[in-house]
């Protein structure tokens, strides 16, 4: 009993000190990414990958256009898609930011990041995804990825954000995925026909880079 009570005073004493934390990440994050103009987020496998493999050269290519277009370009920080991109931003001299986050499996910063910022909480990073991202490019991954492509289309569904480029990278990746949500959540009555128009489905950096163009974006910074 005086155990337990033990560890009830100290998660007491505890957690009003978590919220300094939490705000801590927020002006962080808002004092750094204010000041990196348009940008772009792109997501994808956090798995090591040669930079033969398709998507890593796909990711690297998009994100050299998009650079050189004139955007930042946001990724998690860590191996795989994300270093394909930072790679691709930091060749072009485009702003290449971070977001990295700190997990038991110990995700590494990769070496092509000019901006980096470190995160204990998932909330928190996914704020900076969206506030300071103009859309979202992704291409294939696991949970992770699949987090960000649902909260980027939820928001727009649910007319939490204004309407922005959400690109799918990889058709032959991503089609089981829009096969289900046309045959079993669209017809299920659980969205609507009109929700599966709010991302597109490509497959080179050339149709990214137009999808995104149409959109504007260089005039009109992030969201708010």
């Amino acid at each position: 009993m005086k155990q337990r009570d033990n560890i009830r005073d100290n998660k007491i004493n505890e957690e009003p000190w978590r919220i300094f934390r939490i705000m801590a990440e927020f002006v962080d994050g808002f004092q750094t990414l204010a000041k990196i103009g348009p940008a772009v987020s792109i997501f994808g496998a956090s798995r090591r990958m040669s930079d033969k493999d398709k998507y890593y050269r796909i990711a690297e290519r998009t994100a050299y256009l998009l650079a050189k277009e004139g955007f930042a370009v946001i990724t998690g920080g860590g191996p795989g898609i994300m270093e394909a991109a930072n790679k691709g931003a930091k060749a072009a001299g485009g702003e290449s930011v971070g977001l990295n986050i700190y997990i038991p499996t110990e995700q590494k910063p990769n070496r092509y990041i000019s901006t980096l910022l470190e995160f204990r909480y998932f909330f928190s990073r996914k704020v900076m995804f969206v506030k300071y991202a103009s859309a979202f490019v992704i291409l294939p991954g696991g949970f992770g990825t699949l987090d960000e492509f649902f909260e980027a289309v939820t928001l727009i569904q649910t007319k939490r954000a204004e309407p922005f480029p959400v690109v799918l990278v990889g058709k032959k990746y991503w089609q089981g995925l829009i096969r289900w949500l046309n045959t079993t959540v669209e017809r299920s009555g659980n969205i609507k026909a009109s929700d599966l128009k709010i991302f597109e489905l490509v497959d080179t950096p050339e149709e990214v880079l137009k999808i995104i163009r149409k959109y504007n974006l260089l005039s009109k910074g992030c969201r708010k």
